[in-house]
């Protein structure tokens, strides 16, 4: 394969550092450390930011040094089905000492076995080089699917390992919710805090929460938008003392492990789009453009890392009406718009792209002081103007583009028309770049399908198009449902940040009164 060895790094830990075996045997090594972006916090380990939401100084972890992959190794990868390509990019930031690669192998194998398709993703090859990623053939139809179960199973196994508890604690602007909810529900050492904004979701994303009455899941409905829940979630989250007591940990992208997941689909889709297999050995590598749809930017900080693992990506960040990042690459425009947008692609429908922190960190050279200014500055103000060489750092890594609904709608039909193959408002703001943008035939491109049309009926049918929705669809009408109310008030944000609390700290009393024992 090409890797001998599980996670290690070279102990100066501020370079990256390749997979070649002879210079692992020369070199004195020490496990994958973890630091928060805002410089506060160094020398984690993978447990410990696997447990946690933001860190303590308000940052997010990454890891202290980035792997390179060698085009020898990324050759040994290929023909590897995308469970084993998992496998494989977890064991560069997992050390054995904490998951040993037997388990690893058992732990990702039962978390991507019950996906709709064998192979677990799926690649559409269209017409005129439109390549598409089918990232949604899991539980709920979405992209989370493929980290969430994996994530979900390395917190059951330590939680199982130490017979002890977690709360997670979730906020979603519509697929996050339901896919930590269908991989934790039932787990014994789990218990999931999901909080939805009520009316901005499609049904089926509303039913994949409200249907599951499992013990150890509690959902909200909350009167605003996915940005209003993030506030009383981070003043949550910040209150370490409540963290410690009830085991308190977040399963968005927050978390890195949700985002070392997806630096494999970056990785196959290279490995199958590139053509790199008829690249010259001692050649440079071609390069391979990916497309993404982009909300909170995990998806994209995802393929940034895996260009800084030596991998030559293109990357192309689309939006919906919803902006940011587009005006942050084209104009450093780092600021929120008054209200957001509410749209045909409501899962990134998004004016705090929180993971743009990690891209700041790695375009910064792991400047933290610097990150740790600026995002606090925009956290505060809700803006924040890039110098203009980072905007330009920041161009040269990442393009973007914005689609308005109409853009949405004239991309599905299209694609209809061509292809006989619908889109999923989200997929369709990626590919609208490939209708309307120019492109070098010698460049092999890949467009990020995030979810299924089926999630989506209205944006469908608003195209004039059908799609045949799936039996596990159809029969979350049946279901009954469950969950509370968070209503607007005039002090919204502390009133939802008091029932939530209320909600961990009864959960928490409830299970300890059990003789349970929290992390």
């Amino acid at each position: 394969m090409g890797l001998a060895c599980q996670a290690t790094v070279l102990c100066h830990c501020e370079v990256s550092w390749k997979l070649s075996t002879a210079t692992r045997q020369k070199a004195k090594v020490c496990p994958m450390q973890y630091c928060s972006t805002r410089g506060g916090v160094h020398g984690r380990d993978f447990r410990d930011v696997l447990f946690s939401g933001y860190a303590p100084d308000g940052g997010m972890f990454m890891p202290e040094s980035v792997p390179v992959l060698s085009p020898d190794t990324l050759r040994g990868w290929m023909g590897l089905t995308y469970t084993k390509l998992v496998v494989e990019v977890a064991s560069l930031f997992i050390p054995t000492q904490l998951i040993p690669r037997e388990d690893l192998e058992v732990l990702v194998g039962e978390a991507l076995s019950g996906f709709s398709v064998p192979e677990v993703l799926r690649i559409a090859r269209l017409k005129e080089g439109l390549s598409v990623l089918e990232l949604f053939h899991g539980d709920t139809l979405a992209f989370k699917d493929l980290a969430m179960t994996c994530t979900v199973r390395f917190l059951d196994y330590f939680l199982q390992k130490e017979n002890r508890r977690a709360t997670v604690l979730v906020g979603t602007s519509g697929d996050t919710g339901g896919s930590a909810i269908q991989s934790a529900k039932g787990l014994s050492g789990l218990d999931v805090v999901v909080v939805y904004p009520r009316g901005r979701i499609t049904p089926v994303q509303e039913k994949h929460m409200i249907t599951c009455l499992e013990d150890n899941v509690h959902v909200f409905a909350a009167d605003g938008s996915s940005d209003d829940i993030d506030q009383p979630l981070r003043h949550l989250f910040a209150d370490q003392e409540l963290v410690r007591s009830h085991g308190l940990m977040s399963l968005n992208s927050v978390n890195w492990s949700r985002v070392m997941i997806q630096l494999a689909h970056f990785i196959y889709a290279y490995l199958e789009l590139s053509g790199m297999e008829q690249a010259e050995t001692d050649g440079d590598l071609p390069e391979l453009e990916v497309v993404v749809p982009t909300g909170g930017a995990g998806n994209i900080a995802a393929g940034y890392i895996v260009k800084q693992m030596g991998l030559p990506l293109k990357l192309v960040a689309m939006v919906n009406s919803n902006d940011i990042v587009h005006r942050t690459v084209t104009s450093g425009d780092f600021s929120m718009a008054a209200n957001v947008t509410q749209t045909l692609a409501p899962a990134i429908d998004i004016q705090d792209p929180y993971n743009m922190e990690r891209v700041f960190w790695l375009l910064l050279g792991r400047d933290g002081a610097s990150v740790k200014n600026m995002m606090e500055e925009f956290q505060q103000s809700h803006r924040h103007s890039l110098q203009e060489n980072n905007r330009e750092l920041l161009s040269q890594v990442l393009s973007s583009g914005t689609v308005t609904d109409e853009g949405i709608l004239e991309t599905m039909r299209r694609c209809w028309e061509e292809n006989q193959y619908v889109l999923c408002p989200h997929t369709a703001v990626a590919v609208w770049h490939h209708y309307h943008c120019s492109h070098s035939p010698r460049l092999n491109r890949c467009y990020i399908a995030t979810a299924s049309p089926a999630k989506f009926q209205a944006a469908v049918q608003k195209a004039g198009l059908t799609f045949d929705l799936p039996e596990a669809v159809l029969a979350l009408d049946k279901l009954a449902i469950r969950y509370e109310n968070l209503e607007r008030s005039q002090n919204w944000s502390k009133d939802w940040e008091d029932r939530l609390r209320e909600k961990i700290q009864s959960v928490s009393l409830a299970r300890k009164s059990r003789g349970t024992y929290y992390i």
